[in-house]
């Protein structure tokens, strides 16, 4: 696979994405309906006070992926691109960009109830909220990577990836008070 074209860029915290979030989330609420059971603001802009590629990502955690896979036409025509699972099982994958600059807004992880990856990544999520340290790590992994990787946003994940995974063990240690 090509790399994107995207290029990676790390931005100061930004006190308007939970704002963002929450416009974009009652968005993806009105178009799921009563199939949505919760949404999270999850990711880097969900971290205070670490640096971020602007875009938001929302977990909406849903009764049912058919209903999902029924709701596509609608979350189309709102201008989410879908992806279907995009790697992941279980998961339905979509996202948002701003039709005049192209610039990606959002990124949508949907899983259904009882999927361990809603846990996952709200545990790696609460953890760096609770321990300021492991977040600037983290913004640490994420600079280090944008610098090798300017151009290549798969590259700029695969080179964080590591600590990433061994931090969510950490973070799923700390949830189960362990």
């Amino acid at each position: 696979m090509a790399p994107s074209r995207r290029r990676v860029e790390l931005v100061a915290p930004d006190p308007a994405w939970t704002g963002m979030a929450d416009r974009h989330g009652a968005v993806l609420g009105s178009l799921l309906g009563d199939n949505l059971i919760s949404l999270h603001h999850i990711g880097s802009t969900a971290i205070p006070g670490i640096l971020a590629k602007p875009v938001i990502d929302l977990l909406p955690v849903v009764h049912e992926l058919a209903r999902v896979d029924g709701a596509r036409p609608a979350l189309v025509a709102a201008g989410f691109q879908w992806r279907g699972e995009n790697g992941i099982a279980g998961r339905r994958f979509c996202l948002l960009e701003d039709p005049a600059s192209g610039l990606r807004l959002v990124h949508v992880h949907i899983f259904v109830a009882g999927s361990a990856e809603i846990d996952r990544h709200l545990a790696f999520r609460d953890y760096l909220r609770a321990h300021p340290g492991e977040a600037a790590d983290y913004q640490a992994q994420k600079q280090t990577a944008a610098r090798l990787h300017p151009e290549d946003p798969l590259a700029y994940n695969d080179a964080k990836s590591d600590w990433i995974k061994a931090c969510e063990q950490r973070a799923l240690a700390w949830r189960r008070g362990g």
